[in-house]
């Protein structure tokens, strides 16, 4: 019989996950699932709760909120001395659930998500280090800079409309498009340096494919291979962006020339002026960045 515990954020999709609870605990009773869920209060609590809890007793973790939720759960499992003996699941109830499509789950495919867990098939995958000037974390997903921070910020204003958020933040902030100038020195899967030095609209680096639930910006990105996707936008007019736009759906946006993607171990941001980073839909951090791979950190249930 499985054991697991489950930290649920109450205020995941904008409060819509509380209607979830209830149903969750009921199928994971069905299912003859013994477990232990604790409510996250305030931001942070998430991954404090994970640090602080004995997890020798159980046999999972399980997120069960949004992109945020996941990311406090990694942060918190990745500093604990039984990360390498758990293995960590995802019960998707946020607005956005970006890297629950890697497991081919939608948000509010709560149900689906408790299925992956009970077939207890597991495997190990890769997570990514960030280390700036005054900070280090991980993520699970992906970081960007640049034009995704700002659609990210304005995202965050209409959040209450569900999904559709992040379409519209994009179109908005098309608006306002500008790009930044920017260092880059990359190390690639062959151990080879290069450096790149000019003005760009955005820079994601991608451990799995989704952003924003259904933008597939890195589609030949693994989440267990040791690499890296960097995805760079260079200038683009404001017309071009738009067309471009509805491509990042299917991942053909990479066809464009001002595209450009790379693979690699480690990648360093500078800027003129510090520029924030969002790191798994969260906003923390901020350039000058180091971002590397720490290839099979945890065990995913799959």
């Amino acid at each position: 019989m499985q054991n697991l515990l489950v930290i649920f954020n109450p205020q995941a999709g904008s409060g819509r996950s509380k209607t979830y609870l209830p149903l969750i605990e009921s199928y994971l009773q069905g299912h003859d699932i013994e477990y232990q869920i604790k409510h996250t209060e305030r931001s942070g609590h998430a991954q404090a709760m994970v640090e602080s809890t004995d997890l020798s007793p159980f046999d999972g973790v399980v997120a069960a909120g949004g992109d945020g939720t996941l990311f406090e759960v990694i942060n918190g499992l990745m500093s604990h001395k039984e990360r390498q003996s758990i293995s960590f699941g995802v019960i998707p109830v946020g607005t956005g659930n970006a890297f629950s499509r890697e497991l081919g789950l939608l948000p509010t495919d709560w149900k689906k998500g408790i299925d992956v867990i009970c077939k207890q098939q597991t495997k190990p995958i890769d997570v990514g280090y960030i280390q700036t000037a005054k900070e280090h974390f991980y993520f699970l997903n992906i970081v960007g800079m640049g034009f995704v921070v700002d659609a990210g910020k304005t995202t965050l204003k209409i959040k209450q409309l569900g999904q559709s958020a992040y379409t519209l933040a994009t179109l908005w902030e098309t608006i306002k498009l500008k790009a930044h100038p920017v260092k880059i020195d990359l190390i690639d899967e062959h151990d080879q340096t290069e450096s790149i030095d000019e003005a760009l609209v955005f820079v994601e680096v991608a451990n799995s494919r989704y952003t924003g639930t259904s933008f597939l910006i890195a589609p030949d990105a693994k989440i267990d291979d040791g690499l890296l996707d960097v995805i760079i936008l260079k200038k683009i007019s404001r017309i071009k962006i738009l067309s471009l736009f509805p491509t990042i759906y299917s991942g053909k946006h990479i066809n464009y020339k001002e595209v450009e993607c790379r693979k690699v171990k480690s990648i360093t941001i500078r800027t003129t002026n510090p520029m924030a980073l969002m790191p798994d839909g969260e906003f923390k951090g901020q350039t000058p960045v180091t971002i590397t791979v720490v290839h099979q950190a945890l065990t995913l249930f799959f």
